[in-house]
Order: structure tokens, then C-alpha cells, then sequence
């Protein structure tokens, strides 16, 4: 049973201002509830409509559908919901390869963009203060339990760029060819909105340019940010 406290408390997690002021998140789905608690994240609390393996006996509350229907963000609830704290926020680290986001708005493409960082081995992931919050619950059901083992800071972008020693590279339509290109194991990787690409103010601080050739004779406007980012951490990693 769910009591009128803690629905209130969870259901206000579904917006960022009262995530950021509880310093909790809520994450849903067996795959990635698992994956957060195997990635030592503290759980607040953890919430069943049926019994699963591997869940802490004393964090565990078995609740109805109607119940689950009530604290879930999604159209068509799954068996677990997990409500866990906030991991402590660490200084950025400056070695290696750094990505960063620019304005990228849609929780989806950011949480797969967490999960290419996990997998081609990005420990930093750096993004500007209007980017989606990656603790959205959208984000963090698309990072299938990747969000506990990538660093994320949100920043001022520009200020961070102007900072760095490092080159910066940019994904730009019209770019040198990223097959062409001799990459560095040492740099930035700037990539912009859905829409608009790379900011003015930003683009101005991109010391090399990259793009990703069309082989098609289709006009496809551009690449989606998240597949784009797969191509260009794939050449970097080449390397």
C-alpha cells in the first residue's frame, strides 16, 4: 500500500524542480532497476506489483497495477518502479575523450547518447545547463541502467570550452569527412540540438569541424543526434 505521502512525493519526481530538491529520481523497468542497484546507487525505496530476484528485502513494497498505474510516468506501467538518490556530483575529469552536448532537447536521444558513452568507454559527459535533465524519467528508462557509470555535468558550455587546452571538435554538416580525418585520443566532441545544430556562441569555439558524408542519392535532411554521435565515437575509438 502506497500512502498518500509517498504518492505525493513520487509523483512529484515526474518534474525536475522536485527532483533536484529531494535528490531522487525514479527509474522503471526489471533491466534497469537491476542494473542501477548492481551499479551500487542507493535506493530510496523500490516498488512491485510481482516478485522479482534480486531486490533488497528491506527497500522492497509490493503494490497493485492501480497503484503502479498512479506513481508511473509511463502509458503502460512495468512490474518495478525504483526510486533512488541522486549519486554525489565529482569533478569533471579532463583526460581523454570528452563529450559534450549542446541544447539536445529530446530525453530519448540523451539517454541513448548515455548508453553509447558506456559502451565505447566515455567516462565524461559534459552538457550545457538547457539540455534535457538526465534524470527526466524518459532518460533514465533510455539509458537501460548506463547512467550510474557515466559522469554527467551540467555546465556553462561556453565557459567550459574557453577553458579547456584540449582541441575541440564539432559535428557540422559541412565538415571534413570524419573517414578522413586523423582523430586524437585527447579532445572534445561537441554535438548540437536536434534541430539547430551546434550554437552560434559554441560554434565559435570548434577548432575542427567534422561531418558524417551521405552516401544516399536521397536528400535526407541530417543524421539523428544519437546516431550521429555513435558514428563519430566509433571513429574516435578507431584510432
Amino acid at each position: 500500500m502506497v500512502s498518500k505521502n509517498e504518492l505525493k512525493l513520487i509523483t512529484s519526481l515526474h518534474q525536475k524542480k522536485y527532483r533536484n530538491k529531494h535528490e531522487l529520481f525514479i527509474a522503471e523497468g526489471i533491466k534497469g532497476v537491476l542494473e542501477l542497484l548492481e551499479s551500487k546507487l542507493l535506493p530510496y525505496a523500490l516498488y512491485v506489483t510481482q516478485e522479482v530476484d534480486g531486490l533488497p528485502i528491506g527497500n522492497t513494497v509490493k503494490i497493485g497495477a492501480g497503484e503502479m498505474k498512479k506513481l508511473s510516468c509511463l502509458k503502460t506501467p512495468t512490474e518495478i518502479l525504483g526510486v533512488f538518490h541522486m549519486p554525489e556530483q565529482k569533478s569533471l575529469k579532463t583526460e581523454g575523450i570528452i563529450l559534450a552536448l549542446n541544447n539536445v532537447r529530446d530525453p530519448g536521444n540523451l539517454g541513448t547518447i548515455i548508453r553509447l558513452c558506456d559502451w565505447f568507454g566515455i567516462s565524461q559527459l559534459v552538457c550545457s545547463v538547457n539540455t534535457v535533465d538526465c534524470y527526466n524519467p524518459k532518460v533514465v528508462q533510455a539509458t537501460m541502467g548506463s547512467l550510474a557509470r557515466v559522469q554527467i555535468n551540467y555546465l556553462e558550455l561556453e565557459d567550459f570550452l574557453i577553458s579547456t587546452d584540449k582541441p575541440i571538435y564539432g559535428a557540422i554538416m559541412d565538415g571534413e569527412n570524419v573517414y578522413k580525418s586523423k582523430l586524437p585520443k585527447e579532445a572534445i566532441l561537441v554535438m548540437g540540438n536536434e534541430s539547430n545544430g551546434i550554437g552560434t556562441s559554441i560554434l565559435h569555439k570548434v577548432s575542427n569541424r567534422l561531418s558524417i558524408p551521405r552516401f544516399g542519392s536521397q536528400q535526407t535532411e541530417s543524421l539523428n543526434v544519437a546516431t550521429a554521435t555513435a558514428i563519430l565515437l566509433s571513429e574516435f575509438r578507431r584510432g
